[in-house]
């Protein structure tokens, strides 16, 4: 139980609408609006990557700007349908098997960034053989512009109110609604930093200063690791999903599970991505 003057002084949460406008009948949430403005930034910023020939193997894009634009359509069935499938999968197993409806009642919330991630990859191998586009260069394309997302995701995260932090008395805990009468960290905003913007510009500068663009699959990989440390190091300061709580009997939660697998994915990738240099310099 925390003291009482550590109550008082705890930050309230700004509460914010999650409706931004109403268009006659129809909510617009911050939520939705997060998602359309990350993937439009995203696609602009891809866009411009595209444009700077030199930073792709051979200085030469490794596919037309008009595809991308193809792939805009691709990416948000990827992200809905992996999002939705991976969350009613890892976190309401229960839930699915009762009633498998609820697969589809995404009006009452609940989307995976690990689900997202899959649904997102297969709608890239897919897309990349049927256009014949370089796979791991339309990976590094997408994993270079996720933070985007990720940082409107976590904000709109924020603004719901949800997915919350543990109880906490460090000066900028608040008090969130729903959450009870004691402070938390405000672990959406921990994500949004980590996840969102320190990513982003992590990868801005191993792309245009260093090269990595060049190396097939390495961009990628080094997203998915530094997605996968980031998420694990906030995770010792989120509230566990309440149907789930902690795993194994001690601290580890279930956003710990999903990414230590990626972490592992990641530093695979960023060896093969040396392994395939060695062998493309090869006589």
């Amino acid at each position: 139980m925390l003291p009482d003057n550590i109550r008082l002084a705890a930050i309230p949460y700004p509460a914010i609408d999650p409706v931004a406008v109403n268009l006659g009948p129809l909510p617009v949430h911050w939520y939705g609006l997060a998602y359309v403005v990350g993937i439009l930034l995203g696609w602009l910023y891809a866009r411009q990557l595209l444009k700077r020939e030199r930073l792709w193997p051979g200085n030469t894009r490794p596919m037309e700007i008009a595809r991308l634009d193809d792939f805009v359509t691709w990416s948000v069935i990827g992200i809905v349908v992996g999002g939705r499938l991976g969350y009613m999968l890892f976190y309401a197993t229960g839930t699915l098997i009762a009633n498998p409806l609820t697969l589809f009642y995404i009006q009452d919330g609940g989307m995976s960034f690990h689900g997202g991630l899959m649904g997102m990859i297969i709608a890239m191998v897919i897309f990349s053989r049927r256009h014949d586009i370089p796979v791991w260069s339309l990976l590094d394309l997408i994993g270079t512009v996720a933070p985007i997302g990720l940082f409107f995701g976590r904000i709109a995260n924020f603004v719901n109110g949800e997915l919350w932090g543990r109880v906490s008395d460090v000066p900028w805990a608040m008090v969130f609604p729903g959450a009870g009468d004691l402070p938390r960290h405000p672990s959406q905003l921990y994500e949004a930093g980590l996840e969102g913007l320190m990513t982003l510009i992590i990868l801005f500068i191993i792309t245009q200063f260093f090269g990595t663009l060049k190396r097939p699959g390495l961009t990628a990989s080094i997203f998915i690791c530094l997605y996968a440390l980031s998420r694990i190091f906030v995770e010792f300061f989120r509230e566990p999903d309440p149907q789930l709580g902690y795993l194994f009997g001690g601290f580890v939660t279930m956003g710990m599970v999903l990414s230590l697998p990626m972490l592992a994915i990641g530093l695979w990738g960023i060896w093969n991505s040396g392994r395939m240099a060695k062998r493309s310099q090869s006589p």
